[in-house]
């Protein structure tokens, strides 16, 4: 009964090891088709990958274009108490010209004297530069037109004469603010420029009549620019402009 049953249950396994075997075979030979259906998707997801890490290390945003177009954003002024503390932390000579320049601010809350100086200082060889060139072009963005006749003025005279200027701007060795002031909502910041430059003039013949092309030379110059804070809209403009020189006492 013991030999029958071991003999039973032998069969039984045999068939059941044939079964999975004959499965398994089924199961898992691939056909050409499915081969190629497997290397695709292994191709679509490593691209995935690679796009996903090059997308979060390297991200580049362009603006997107709405179906309506974006509302410019109003400028904001600066408080009013922020520009105090610029005024009363820059140092001056003369207190009024603190006084002056919170006068301004009370319009501008911007104003920053600092700024201002280096505004003018690129200003100023802009406009140095201009002049010895004759590029009236270039000035009359500068200057306020009183101060551009008088420029354009002396351009010309030079031209009739026939001479041309050499020069090289070495730098600015100093710029202190002198003055400052509001008339009439319209801002005044005075400016003394001490600049170091190489220049000469030559007539037609190209001879030097005046100056020296190899040595450097001190200037000073006092220089009043102006800009318009009366309304919100004049502030809008933050270009100042030149509207006096003067020699130094």
């Amino acid at each position: 009964m013991y030999g029958q049953f071991d003999l039973i249950t032998l069969i039984a396994l045999i068939v059941a090891v044939a079964a999975i075997l004959k499965l398994r075979s089924v199961l898992g030979h691939r056909s050409d088709e499915d081969e190629q259906r497997v290397e695709r998707l292994k191709k679509r997801e490593a691209g995935q990958r690679a796009a996903a890490e090059t997308a979060s290390a390297d991200v580049i945003t362009m603006p997107r274009r709405d179906r309506d177009p974006l509302q410019p954003v109003p400028a904001v002024e600066a408080p009013a108490n922020n520009a105090e503390a610029r005024i009363k932390a820059f140092s001056v000579v003369d207190p009024s010209i603190t006084n002056g320049l919170l006068e301004i601010a009370n319009l501008d809350t911007s104003l920053d004297p600092e700024s201002f100086l280096t505004g003018a200082g690129r200003a100023y060889e802009m406009i140095v530069s201009a002049f010895a060139e004759g590029n009236r072009r270039a000035l009359k963005d500068l200057l306020s037109r009183e101060v551009y006749d008088g420029f354009v003025a002396a351009i010309g005279e030079r031209e009739v004469r026939e001479e041309t200027v050499e020069q090289q701007f070495v730098g600015i060795k100093k710029a202190d603010l002198v003055e400052a002031e509001l008339k009439n909502g319209v801002a005044f910041l005075t400016v003394r420029f001490i600049s170091e430059l190489i220049s000469a003039v030559k007539d037609k013949a190209g001879e030097v009549v005046s100056g020296d092309t190899q040595t450097i030379k001190s200037v000073t110059d006092i220089w009043t620019f102006s800009r318009d804070v009366s309304t919100a809209k004049a502030r809008a403009n933050p270009n100042w402009k030149l509207v006096a020189t003067q020699a130094p006492n």
